[in-house]
């Protein structure tokens, strides 16, 4: 337990501590040290995991570990990257972009404080054991981005922090509601103990309300949903990460919408365990579907490329939502799949804060040539375009090929055309515009002129990394973490779908 409030209060208090300090230097150092003694204690889970306690309030099991390691992993990356964009954005006080200037007057105290915060109610979501804390989580999380997302000051930053706040506090009320529907749904089975309690709950599941449970599962859905960025219920999500700092876009999209998946993943395993699997199996089945298909559609021709990723995160959140809805197989392809889109996503968010830097533009008309322009930056973005897009040898290739494998094995066919169908569609719609982009003259159409510029290892490294970890996922993929994803996904199995369902990933993962 010390453990867990050691990974909860340490980046709480380095956040506190980082509001209270004034020199620069200091602020910066709190950051990186926090973000990687962060990291050191979520590796410690990993070697010695605190046993959970079904009446504890916190705990980690397999599928909460996966996602802290993601947050804590991609909270390191954004930390180095912060380090150089702050001292960037310090040296230009003013950024000319598109139609008008960005002032960064907002305080750095505030990015860096918000930011840390913003992994310690992170932190707090993948290690509830109570769904009353875990709502508190997500709900935090909505606090600590809104000023990241509003940093630059911008009147679009304005809007769409504005739009962020309203929808996904409008979620977030829904989810809450399907909190108290829970507890009327467990009502009979409390025994003089906390009705929420994720490990109670499932204990005693089949004596939970089948319709109160079905209601209550609807809620956290569309709750959830909203801040997961399911279609049709994504629409702050585009502008939110398109206006926020590159590296908090990084976070938003790789991390941030995890969470609010987590809380989806917890409510389905207790509708599993309650024999309701195929009402909820269904609903997610749906929504992935239509955010797939939403993401298809706005992904031809897009005129901004850090709406495209944004755009791209609402497409993988379909995938998610499909592959856990399918069962057996796919619910391991799906958490594989969080990994592997975390990774990518934040990796070309990174890549994009580069582009942006040199090119003073998000258009994807006007940026050409990056390969000319930042030799080592175009490369990543075309290896990210080649991992976001399922190609092979990236671990997303195998995650996306196993989710295809639990429809065939579950005989929905007509959900394996559609989803090859869509798959193919966004590839070429993505293709069409980050191709060009890496390609062609670097003084070609459109102003602003690039600027020509350095590097530095600050801006590269990070993304290299979480682009080397997806590759790698593509090719091998530890025991220690099949293990792992082995155990999250055995708590979705039904009567219909047997150990040996989940046992056939074996057959698709590189040894």
């Amino acid at each position: 337990m010390s453990v867990l409030l050691a990974l909860i209060l340490t980046p709480a208090l380095a956040g506190c501590a980082a509001f209270a300090s004034s020199p620069r230097g200091a602020r910066r150092a709190i950051l990186l040290l926090a973000g990687a003694a962060h990291l050191a204690l979520t590796v410690r889970l990993w070697w010695a995991r605190p046993a959970v306690s079904p009446q504890s309030w916190l705990g980690v099991d397999a599928m909460g570990l996966v996602f802290l390691t993601i947050a804590s992993v991609l909270f390191l990356a954004a930390a180095v990257y912060s380090l150089g964009y702050l001292r960037d954005e310090q040296r230009s006080r003013h950024v000319d972009i598109e139609e008008g200037f960005l002032f960064i007057n907002e305080p750095e105290a505030v990015f860096i404080g918000c930011l840390l915060l913003f992994l310690a109610s992170m932190t707090l979501v993948t290690l509830s054991r109570h769904f009353g804390l875990l709502w508190v989580g997500v709900e935090a999380t909505t606090l600590a981005t809104a000023p990241l997302i509003y940093f630059h000051r911008h009147h679009r930053s304005l809007e769409a922090t504005w739009k962020y706040l309203l929808i996904c506090s409008v979620g977030i009320a829904l989810a809450l509601l399907g909190n108290f529907l829970l507890a009327v749904a467990a009502a009979g089975v409390r025994s003089g103990q906390a009705a929420l309690l994720v490990d109670s709950l499932r204990q005693q599941a089949a004596q939970l309300n089948g319709p109160w449970l079905k209601v209550a599962f609807v809620f956290f859905l569309v709750g959830y949903g909203t801040k997961m960025g399911l279609a049709p219920l994504h629409t702050w999500l585009p502008d939110a990460h398109s206006e926020s700092p590159s590296p908090v876009s990084a976070l938003l999209s790789g991390a941030l919408l995890n969470c609010a998946f987590l809380g989806i993943l917890r409510m389905h395993q207790l509708c599993v365990a309650a024999g309701q699997a195929d009402f909820s199996q269904g609903l997610l089945i749906l929504f992935g579907l239509a955010s797939v298909l939403v993401a298809a559609a706005f992904l031809q021709r897009q005129a901004d490329f850090k709406r495209l990723l944004a755009y791209s995160s609402v497409e993988h959140m379909g995938l998610l939502a499909l592959g856990v809805g399918l069962g057996g197989v796919g619910v391991f392809g799906s958490l594989l799949h969080a990994v592997n889109h975390s990774l990518t996503k934040a990796a070309m968010f990174l890549v994009a804060g580069n582009i942006l830097a040199a090119y003073a533009t998000k258009s994807t008309a006007d940026v050409r040539g990056i390969r000319r322009v930042l030799p080592v930056t175009g490369v990543l973005w075309l290896a990210g375009f080649l991992a976001l897009t399922g190609s092979p040898p990236f671990g997303t290739f195998l995650s996306e090929f196993t989710i295809l494998k639990a429809a065939l094995d579950q005989h929905h066919y007509v959900v394996a055309v559609l989803y090859l169908a869509l798959l193919g569609l966004i590839f070429i719609g993505m293709a069409n515009l980050v191709l060009p982009m890496a390609q062609g003259e670097a003084l070609g159409k459109g102003p602003p002129a690039p600027r020509r510029r350095g590097e530095p290892l600050w801006s590269v490294v990070p993304a290299a990394v979480l682009l080397a970890l997806t590759l790698t996922l593509g090719l091998w993929i530890p025991t220690w973490f099949r293990g792992a994803l082995d155990e999250a996904a055995s708590g979705f199995r039904t009567a219909a779908a047997p150990a040996t369902a989940v046992a056939t990933a074996e057959e698709l993962l590189p040894r």
